[in-house]
């Protein structure tokens, strides 16, 4: 039987994409000249080691990674999408005012996710608690309430011009990821081909997050009121990993006909924050990979 390729993944950042590989993460960026600028850099063995073999263990580190990578490679793309000088070397800056800043970007963004995503929909849920006086009901209001205000968050910002091209750079980068897997060579026709949508898929691990999110929180009383809220916290880690091992369970058996009906909204939902990129855009999704996969093979 023919083995599987090793697994890359990544994301879309400002002007450019970053690919996740088997030790690396690679963030190619388009600056303002015109040229490709692409950063590789070694993944800390916390990302790689052991721990990241155990099952729920290993969603609470991929989550974690995803945070810190995904805020630097923002971070990264930033400054080179903002330069006025072409730049022949990954910029050089004080690594510890980066990481100070980066740790800082992701508490504030970590707070606001909360507030928007568990604590506003349980509060907006509490009429339901006096309206049918069952902890059930108010329990998949809130769920159902926290589902409605995610696809609305997604929907408006994809008004915004620049989140726009980022959800271009989404599907570019979605589509190199099917063309790597599917060990096609990564040209621009031969990736064009390929859908914007992917099993894994960030927004797929959101959706998740909030329909797990219902189960979970169903059983959870509401009685007292602090404990409701501080239940929406500490469970978030729990609730991540159930999410992250659904997601690896739907991409080993993707070709199985209940996981496709099971992957169908999560792929629906793509259409929201993917694009068709233009060839440019492609053209930066394959330097990242190229040199993603190049990392790898000579390690």
């Amino acid at each position: 039987m023919e083995s599987r390729r090793p697994t890359y993944g990544g994301q879309a950042v400002i002007e450019g994409v970053m690919i996740r590989g088997q030790n690396n993460v690679t963030v190619s960026v388009r600056a303002p000249f015109g040229n490709i600028s692409t950063r590789t850099r070694p993944l800390n063995n916390f990302f790689t080691g052991s721990l990241r073999k155990i099952p729920l263990i290993r969603g609470i580190i991929a989550l974690i990674e995803t945070l810190y990578i995904g805020m630097d490679s923002l971070s990264y793309s930033a400054k080179i999408a903002e330069s006025s000088e072409i730049e022949k070397e990954p910029l050089s800056h004080d690594e510890k005012s980066n990481r100070i800043s980066i740790a800082i970007t992701i508490i504030f963004s970590t707070v606001l996710a909360i507030g928007l995503f568990f604590i506003l929909p349980l509060l907006a849920s509490k009429p339901f608690e006096y309206m049918t006086g069952s902890a059930l009901i108010s329990n998949i209001a809130e769920g159902i309430i926290r589902l409605v205000v995610f696809i609305i968050y997604i929907v408006v910002i994809g008004f915004m011009s620049d989140i726009q091209r980022v959800y271009m750079y989404h599907g570019a980068e979605h589509m190199t990821v099917h063309a790597q897997e599917n060990k096609n060579p990564l040209t621009i026709s031969n990736i064009s081909s390929y859908p914007t949508a992917h099993p894994r898929c960030g927004t797929a691990f959101l959706l998740n997050v909030m329909l797990i999110a219902i189960v979970v929180f169903s059983l959870i009383p509401r009685e007292p009121f602090s404990w409701l809220i501080l239940s929406r916290i500490i469970l978030i880690p729990l609730i991540a990993s159930l999410s992250y091992e659904m997601i690896r369970i739907s991409s080993i058996y993707s070709h199985n006909t209940i996981i496709k009906y099971m992957m169908a909204p999560s792929l629906w939902l793509q259409k929201l924050t993917t694009k068709k990129p233009t060839n440019d855009q492609i053209e930066v999704a394959i330097a990242a990979m190229e040199a993603s996969i190049k990392y790898d093979a000579e390690r």
